[in-house]
């Protein structure tokens, strides 16, 4: 009975095991059935990856976006390509802190070796260190393109993400040189992520401000309408200037448009201006307030779309909240604060904007830092390292014999003297080159052991051509390690494992600018579209009279914004101290520098005769005989002759056309004027539109810009003149550096007449001692 018992237990078992086996099998050949969506011409190339994800739930009502992130964007230094060694390449992207993701795929398009052998290579996709998938390569049709769509599972998507792609590439079975040139792989850049996104209903709290009106996560441009009740006035357009130039700063390199809306409810996330006497229809029973005010709320009509409330008694009131939110933003809670007081307990310097590069003082690499370790790369092949300086375009460099830069650097010793060096570039133009030595330790050489504790350090001496350097500037550091995995394994097979190498420049390194003088020539419209000069000469603009029309449009309005939330992009500060009218005394003109956003008034053009002029449709132009846009500081002892005007021309049409023109300040010859004008609504709106394309923008030069449907065309027309400071001694050593002749005869000169002053002093001193009652 005993025995019958254990048989029926086995027995059961091995059912149980029987029919365990057939689900597993079953489970099995489910999710290998199940493949990934593959395009149909690579369709019998690329085997199952990856089991498809289920897309997260959509919440009823929330709304939902779709968006393609091409690998252009998401990796936008050079081609895709990896390689035997160089076998690892990644992405990353971010989520909006109001949105989640639903759904993921990553578009792969990319040609293979078709050395390769398919059933030993393939690639591996990464999200966030969790395996996505595996892509096989080169089955039917080796070396020709293929594409693959690879679902991704949205639950590991969080605020910031990175895709990895590792290349597994043989092309041997035994013996394989893991540097051949033929183990490789191109990722097109048509390569994308395409990303579901659902909106979040978040809550009504200003501690995290600016979210969700600006989100550092969002890589996109900023979109903020600004909503007013009416035409604002200039006490209400300078609040909402300052507002837009604190969120430019914000923004940065992402770009800004803060479109203006006249009682009327914004589609998206938006600011709305309003005092207790002037408020837009949606917000007339809104409760008074008695002090100035930051709120924000629902959209009335939309609960995923948020409003931030500027409130005030009166104009007073509002300057005074949109101050608070430039200089109080980290002490905002909850729904709603008030301003108490805002004071600025220092005044701005010039020169002193906290994107440039300081000039009063050598700067250390570390300051211009954006992110932590940004000075240190590890891996198989190094990164470059990139740092970016922002200089102001007034500086007076080209007496300098060069920039000097104290380099010091850390790095992994080669095993032995090779090629391996350091390469300095700036703006992509090379400088110089460090060779990179091992170590003289015999057991470090002996090791080869790739650790930051055992770097080798060094620091140089780096002179940088002053004629190289623009107002942004981007230098950059290569470190450039020679490979000899495989250089001698052509009979020998043996196996090698690539090192790591770590290199560091330390963030201690200077550069200096200090000590050189501010001076330039102008007009020059490339300063005042790259970096705001002359008005960015303080942070906060506080020279800087801006000129409007009695009656601003909204384009007008918008353009205006738009410009000075780009000057708080490059300067890194808001416009706190801009002021603004539309009928300035001549008064206001003596000290200031005038941004003019209309025709140019006639108290402001005194030759009556403007190099460009546009009123509706009549536009008339100065033409020179010749176009050169280039404008030499050294030349300022000679007269312009280039740029005077040889012909004038007038013309009438309908189309839109806008322009930017600069010359000098007739109450203030250090003073300059910019003048934004167009032909109507459709010209401003042109205008804005090329002022925020980086391309249009970078084409901004000269004295005068016409900006048309075709594009943006410079010339340089009319005086010259000069801004800034140069001494005598200092423009007479410039030039006689220039004519090394007349300084050989300079200095021969002054050594001859130093000698004869010594002469006749000693000869008289001689005198007296050997006559002392002569004198008498």
């Amino acid at each position: 009975m005993k025995s019958e018992v254990m048989f029926t237990g086995v027995a059961k078992r091995r059912w149980l095991g029987i029919v365990l086996l057939s689900l597993v099998g079953a489970a099995y050949a489910q999710t290998t059935d199940t493949p990934p969506v593959v395009d149909e011409d690579v369709q019998n190339n690329a085997a199952p990856a990856a089991p498809q994800a289920e897309p997260m739930p959509i919440v009823p009502g929330a709304p939902v976006r779709n968006d393609s992130l091409s690998f252009k964007t998401l990796a936008p230094e050079g081609s895709l390509v990896l390689r035997g060694v160089q076998s690892v390449a990644q992405m990353t992207f971010t989520v909006r802190s109001d949105e989640v993701v639903s759904q993921a795929a990553l578009n792969l398009d990319y040609t293979v070796s078709p050395a390769l052998l398919p059933l030993l290579s393939h690639i591996k996709v990464y999200l966030n260190d969790e395996l996505m998938g595996v892509v096989p390569v080169n089955q039917d049709s080796p070396g020709k393109k293929g594409a693959i769509n690879l679902p991704l599972d949205a639950r590991y998507i969080s605020d910031f993400n990175r895709i990895r792609l590792e290349l597994v590439g043989h092309y041997k079975d035994v013996c394989e040189d893991p540097t051949h040139s033929s183990i490789w792989i191109d990722v097109s850049k048509s390569s994308s992520v395409a990303l579901t996104y659902q909106g979040l209903e978040v809550n009504n709290d200003l501690s995290r401000f600016p979210e969700p009106f600006y989100d550092s996560r969002d890589f996109r441009p900023l979109n903020l309408p600004m909503i007013f009740n009416s035409a604002p006035d200039s006490e209400q357009q300078k609040a909402a200037a300052i507002l837009a130039s604190w969120f430019g700063v914000r923004a940065q390199w992402r770009g800004q448009n803060f479109p203006v809306l006249y009682n009327q409810l914004p589609e998206s996330n938006g600011v709305v201006f309003a005092t207790n006497d002037w408020r837009p229809d949606f917000l007339k029973d809104y409760p008074k307030v008695d002090a100035p005010t930051v709120e924000i709320i629902s959209h009335p009509t939309n609960p995923y779309i948020k409003l931030l409330l500027v409130l005030g008694r009166d104009n007073k009131d509002l300057l005074t909240a949109v101050q608070g939110i430039a200089q109080g933003e980290p002490l905002f809670r909850g729904q709603s604060v008030t301003i108490d007081s805002v004071k600025q307990l220092l005044p701005r310097q010039p020169y002193d904007a906290p994107n440039w590069v300081r000039t009063d003082r050598p700067v250390r690499l570390a300051e211009l830092t954006t992110y932590p370790e940004q000075l240190s790369v590890s891996g198989g092949r190094l990164p470059p390292i990139d740092l970016d300086m922002k200089l102001p375009p007034d500086l007076f460099l080209l007496r300098s014999q060069g920039i000097a830069l104290n380099l010091k650097y850390r790095y992994t010793p080669p095993p032995y003297v090779d090629d391996s060096r350091l390469n300095v570039s700036l703006n992509n133009r090379f400088l110089q080159a460090f060779p990179l030595k091992p170590y003289e330790s015999n057991k470090l050489q002996v090791l080869h052991i790739p650790l930051i504790q055992g770097l080798t350090s060094t620091d140089e001496e780096v002179m940088i051509p002053a004629f190289q350097l623009d107002g942004n500037n981007k230098l950059r550091f290569d470190f450039d390690f020679v490979s000899n995995i495989g250089a001698s394994t052509t009979d020998v097979c043996r196996t090698m494992t690539p090192v790591k190498h770590e290199a560091v420049v330390d963030g201690d390194s200077t550069i200096d600018f200090s000590g050189y003088r501010h001076y330039l020539a102008m007009p020059a419209l490339k300063t005042f579209a790259q970096s705001g000069f002359p008005f960015s000469r303080l942070a906060d603009l506080s020279e800087t009279l801006v000129v409007m029309p009695e009656n601003p449009t909204a384009e007008q309005l918008t353009l205006l914004f738009n410009v000075l939330g780009q000057m708080g992009a490059n300067i890194g500060y808001p416009a706190l101290g801009v002021e603004l009218s539309n009928k300035p005394e001549t008064k206001q003109y003596a000290d200031k520098d005038l941004l003019v956003l209309s025709s140019i008034p006639k108290d402001l053009d005194t030759r009556n005769q403007p190099e460009i002029l546009i009123e509706q449709a009549k536009s008339q132009l100065n033409r020179p005989e010749k176009n050169n846009l280039e404008l030499r500081t050294v030349d300022f002892d000679k007269p312009g002759t280039e740029p005077t005007p040889q012909a004038n021309a007038v013309v009438s049409s309908d189309g839109p056309i806008g322009a930017i023109t600069g010359f000098q300040s007739p109450y203030n010859e250090q003073r300059s004027v910019v003048a934004l004008m167009a032909s109507g609504d459709s010209g401003y709106q042109l205008l804005d539109e090329a002022w925020r394309d980086s391309g249009k923008r970078a084409a901004i030069a000269g004295s005068v810009s016409i900006v048309r449907n075709s594009g943006v065309n410079s010339i340089r027309v009319g005086d010259t003149y000069y801004v800034g400071y140069l001494p005598w001694w200092d423009k007479l050593w410039f030039k006689l550096s220039e004519h090394p002749v007349w300084l050989a005869v300079f200095a021969v000169f002054s050594v001859i007449l130093v000698a004869l002053m010594l002469w006749r002093g000693l000869r008289a001193v001689s005198r007296r001692r050997l006559n002392p009652g002569e004198d008498k």
